[in-house]
């Protein structure tokens, strides 16, 4: 009987998602758990190059979702530029931004970091609450360590 060892790093990794409560990790990691064993897993090679897109697409969209429906109105929109703490979030956000894109270049031209990153990522959604964004921060973040990408 041959072990699966990919399919017992994901089980474990769903199992700890079960554990610390985190239901993100739990069903995206039984997702591809499905996709693996199952005939959709030809669409893994779509999944790794389009995945990443669709899930800033679909998080831009819970992000700009109160604009949208008219909860954050244009005028409170428009007063947080005459707020200081408004501000530091603009600013924090053009440089997040800014470190997501060059991790995105890091993990593009270093792929041996991903493993390292994703395994991060995962143990900080799982264990610390966070959210799957880690990755490409995190490689932006290891971008400033190791250098220019």
């Amino acid at each position: 009987m041959v072990i699966d060892s990919t399919l017992l790093i994901l089980l474990a990794l769903a199992g700890l998602g079960f554990v610390s409560h985190n239901t993100t990790v739990a069903v995206s990691i039984l997702v591809l758990i499905i996709v693996r064993v199952t005939p959709l897993s030809h669409f893994f090679p779509w999944i790794e190059k389009q995945g990443l897109t669709v899930g800033i697409i679909i998080l831009t969209i819970g992000v700009m979702a109160p604009i949208a429906s008219g909860t954050l109105p244009a005028s409170t929109l428009l007063h947080s530029f005459t707020h200081w703490k408004s501000l530091v979030a603009i600013v924090v956000g053009v440089f997040v931004s800014w470190l997501g894109g060059r991790g995105v270049t890091l993990m593009s031209s270093q792929p041996s970091l991903v493993a390292g990153l994703l395994v991060g990522t995962v143990l900080g959604v799982a264990l610390f609450r966070g959210v799957p964004v880690g990755p490409l921060i995190a490689a932006g973040l290891v971008s400033l360590i190791v250098g220019k990408t």
